[in-house]
Formats: C-alpha cells, structure tokens, sequence
C-alpha cells in the first residue's frame, strides 16, 4: 500500500484539514509498520503529484513531524523516520547544568505538568561551553521544542540564536538571546542583597560572614555581586572561601552556601562536635529542598520555588503561550540563624 493511500483514506473525515490528513496518514503508516525507522518519506515532489496537495502543506506536516521527534530531515537526502513512539505529541530537549536536587525538582514538576503525551529528553552541559556546544550540535533539529538553562557566554548566545524563538525557552539563568525569545528564570543579584538585608538584625548575632563560593563552577556571579555589596553596605565583616574543609568550624560565625555539598559536610561536623546550629553558628543556604525544611530544626534558605518554574515552563509549552517571567526569589526563614 503506497503512503499516498494513508493519506487519501482520511479525505473522508472532513473535519480534516489537508495538514492534518498528511499527518495524521504518515503515523497511520508508522503504526501499521508501512513505515519503519529509517525508511525513507517520499519526496516534496513526489507527494506533490501524488496527493495533488500544495507544496507548503506538505512542508509544513513533514515539519511538524520532525517536531514530534519521528522523522529527522537530512541535509540534500531529504527526509527519514527515525520513531515509531507515535503517541508522543511533542518531543522536548531539557539542556541543564547537572542533576542536583532542586534541578531534579524541576524537572519532575515539569514531567508531571506536561504528562504522558510529551517525551522529555535530559541533557546536562556541566557549565561546559566545549560539552555544550557538542551536545546542542548533535540534538539540533531533532526536538519539537528546547528548554535551556544556558551558560552565560556569547557563543552558547550565538548556538541558541539559531533556534527559531518558538522552539526555545530559556530557563533558570537568564541570557539575552534576544527580546523574540522567552525566558522563565530566576533573578540573583538584587534578591540576593534585598534578603540579606531583611536578615540583617539575626546576621548581627555573629561576628562574622563566611561565604563559601567557586568560581570554577556554575554559581551565579550575581550572589558573590550582592553578598560583597551587602558587606560594605552595613559594615559586616565577612569573607569569601572556595569550599567548606572539615573540621574548620568557627563559633560566632555564620556560613552562607550554594553547595549543598558543602553543606551537608558543615552539619556532620556540627553534630561530631556538638555545635548547635542557630546558637553556636548560623546557617544559611541556596535553593530550598524538603531536606531543608527538616534537618536540625529547619535551615534557613534563600530560593526560587521551582515547582512555579516548572508550571509556567509547561504551560508555554502546552499554549505556546510564549511569555517572559522573572519568579520570584524568596527567604525561608528557619531556625538556623
């Protein structure tokens, strides 16, 4: 049975556009295993004499094919199945910076949110513009859309300047691709400072600030920004370390993370040497979890609710409702300090 046949039998439906037809008989073709992965769709011309559509619909349904992840368009070849995962509406690349909690957070809000008929693919650049860069290369054009949360450089800009606007969402750390583009991000700088000043009374308890901040990795510049603003501002003694080492604890004193690495190895320490947090040292932390809200008595965080992210990321993508959103960055304050 020819491919045109698939298509021409739902000419009888005719609440059927022509588009629709075209779709809709090529998954036909797919799910009776007319089509198989790798086989080859005829070309435009060809569907154009054999189905006497217009050029651009056929286009226009071999693009919304590729969109949905099941036929891939190679460079003078032309174009191939490459799934058979019909019932997927939308194929969506998720390009992060690792699997950390919060990130996992989003990404299972985000699943939940969009359910069975969208397939997610996750792909960690590592703030890593070379693995980036080799990883976007490799999955362009094969995604309907693309949420990214970019590393800030003018390449990885120039990479995702390449997507059409409709086909990406930039997501947690902000970059200026363009004023077309959407974003759902978070904001660092000035929520960071305005939170600390709001802690100022309990972070006079202490007589001094320690942050611990790398700038080989992916923290955002515009904590380290704020933090050193805030000290000069109120005249708070404070410093700023690489990494937390164990066994260097300090009474009096309050430690600010990003890691939660770091921090989990600060409250070892604090329970082998009997230091009790809230009291004997203050602790503050980045990016809230439910581990948070329980472990000795509930640390203090500064956060972005990334569930909200992750809600309004998925409801873009299911109205292409493209919009620009700031989500707010709120402190939760605990017993820590």
């Amino acid at each position: 049975m020819k491919l045109a046949n698939f298509i021409k039998k739902l000419e009888e439906v005719n609440s059927l556009s022509k588009h629709e037809q075209l779709v809709l008989g090529i998954i036909d073709a797919i799910d009776s295993s007319h089509l198989a992965v790798g086989d080859q769709l005829p070309s435009i011309n060809t569907m154009v004499d054999e189905v006497r559509f217009a050029r651009k619909t056929i286009v226009k349904a071999y693009e919304e094919l590729k969109d949905r992840g099941l036929v891939e368009s190679k460079k003078t070849k032309g174009y191939f199945v490459v799934s058979n995962k019909t019932k997927v509406f939308l194929k969506i690349a998720l390009i992060m910076y690792s699997f950390q909690r919060f990130q996992q957070e989003y990404y299972n809000a985000l699943r939940s949110e969009l359910g069975d008929k969208v397939q997610i693919d996750v792909f960690f650049h590592h703030n890593n513009e070379e693995v980036f860069q080799t990883l976007f290369m490799n999955i362009r054009a094969k995604y309907g859309m693309y949420v990214v949360a970019p590393i800030e450089s003018e390449n990885v800009r120039n990479l995702l300047k390449t997507l059409s606007p409709e086909k990406l969402i930039i997501v947690d750390r902000f970059l200026n691709v363009g004023s077309e583009y959407t974003y759902i991000t978070q904001e660092f700088e000035n929520s960071t400072y305005t939170n600390l000043t709001n802690l100022l009374p309990k972070i006079e308890k202490y007589k001094e600030l320690v942050l611990f901040f790398r700038n080989d990795l992916d923290y955002p510049k515009g904590i380290l920004a704020s933090y050193l603003k805030f000290l000069k501002a109120y005249n708070v003694k404070g410093s700023v370390v690489e990494s937390y080492k164990s066994n260097t604890l300090e009474k009096d004193v309050l430690y600010l993370f990003i890691s939660d690495a770091d921090l989990w190895l600060l409250l070892k320490d604090c329970r082998n040497i009997d230091l009790r947090v809230g009291r004997d040292i203050g602790v503050l932390s980045f990016n809230d979890h439910v581990v948070k809200e329980i472990v000795f008595g509930g640390i203090t965080t500064i956060s972005t609710n990334f569930n909200e992210m992750a809600a309004l990321t998925a409801n873009n993508l299911k109205r292409l409702n493209y919009t620009k959103s700031v989500v707010p960055t709120n402190l939760i304050d605990r017993e820590s300090l």
